[in-house]
């Protein structure tokens, strides 16, 4: 993998890259939508290509270890053959998703036990482990193995995460260094920066992580509970050390907003389940403010969904349809408004990058944060 910067943009710390993988290049600033299980809910491959313009992707290493399991995707020949998705694929490691077990996973030196979600089996995810499944998967970036602890964390807590996600981190860039790919190309391996809400531990973290030389680096651990503009301050800290020659991932990040404060400071690569779960709950974004269809007010509204610009679904749906399917109950109203975000997001960062590179990103983000925070 490599990545090539293009433009940095005047009073502020965004820039605009490429990224080449063995599945094409990534233009960034990037939003990638989210495909747990080999398939992002409610779109079809041909809609994340021609549609929602998505040129990158996530699977989840949790749920596609559980099912269809590792034999299954091997016998496919990977994720891209297995879904017909033939452009860049991004794993994480299901470290956060067994930190969302809470109840049923315990964090152990030699890795995380688990009990599935589906039926209550026992697992153990190793950082060798997880590499290997990740191999199975044949995802152009895989992620490393790391503890997310909950936002609001005590210091005590949060350094002695720290310290178990680096040791296993360590184990994990080894075996990921000494294995190969399965399907005759090469992988990425994106280490981790933790540390919760403590500046020093940031600060540590993103040095250890900077000090291994990957071909690119995630911030993770944000969004999951702290106050908003902590992030950013955590962010800001922890971009002042990763390598500016690399690409930066925020993991699990966010609202419109957030993305653009996150482009601002430095980040290039973003996803997050929101654009997707709030759009099967009615909620839309448009470059005017967010929607929420089931509102009264939409009932007799024909204007369609984006009133000005390229509208983000192949048909100009009104207002008044789209909130009528939603009343009914009809699945149509989730596949509209999941294409709509998506699309919407993917619209968001590329405006981006044309301000990057044009110099005027920052007045640009500050016109566009009070556009895309507005309720409708």
């Amino acid at each position: 993998m490599e990545y090539r910067l293009i433009a940095s943009s005047p009073g502020s710390n965004a820039r605009a890259g490429v990224i080449s993988t063995a599945h094409g290049e990534i233009e960034t600033p990037i939003f990638m939508p989210v495909g747990t299980c080999g398939t992002v809910k409610a779109v079809h491959q041909r809609e994340l290509a021609d549609d929602i313009k998505a040129q990158i992707i996530l699977g989840n290493t949790y749920h596609l270890y559980l099912r269809p399991g590792m034999p299954i995707i091997e016998k496919a020949g990977g994720l891209h053959k297995f879904n017909g998705w033939n452009r860049p694929i991004l794993t994480d490691s299901g470290g956060f998703q067994v930190f969302s077990l809470s109840e049923n996973r315990k964090l152990k030196e030699e890795g995380a036990y688990f009990r599935s979600h589906i039926d209550g089996s026992k697992h153990l995810f190793t950082p060798e482990g997880v590499v290997d499944i990740q191999r199975s998967i044949g995802s152009d970036i895989m992620m490393a193995l790391d503890e997310c602890p909950p936002g609001t964390s005590d210091y005590t807590y949060a350094r002695k995460s720290l310290e178990l996600t680096q040791r296993w981190l360590a184990r994990g860039w080894k075996h990921f260094n000494e294995t190969e790919g399965r399907y005759g190309y090469n992988q990425a391996f994106f280490p981790i920066v933790q540390g919760c809400t403590y500046p020093d531990l940031r600060r540590e973290a993103a040095k250890f992580v900077a000090d291994l030389g990957a071909e690119g680096n995630a911030i993770g651990g944000l969004a999951v509970g702290e106050p908003t503009e902590k992030m950013y301050e955590m962010i800001e800290i922890v971009n002042e050390i990763l390598p500016a020659d690399r690409p930066r991932y925020l993991m699990g990040v966010g609202t419109p907003a957030n993305i653009l404060e996150a482009i601002d400071r430095g980040v290039d690569m973003m996803d997050c389940v929101m654009p997707t779960r709030n759009g099967r709950n009615g909620m839309l974004f448009t470059r005017h403010g967010i929607m929420n269809m089931r509102n009264l007010k939409w009932a007799d509204d024909f204007s369609p969904l984006q009133e000005d610009g390229p509208s983000y679904v192949d048909h100009a749906y009104s207002k008044a349809y789209v909130r009528h399917l939603f009343v009914c109950g009809e699945l149509l109203a989730m596949q509209i408004a999941s294409i709509h975000n998506l699309a919407f997001y993917l619209w968001l960062v590329g405006e981006a990058r044309k301000h990057i590179i044009a110099g005027d990103f920052k007045p640009w983000k500050e016109e566009m944060v009070a556009c895309v925070t507005r309720r409708l």
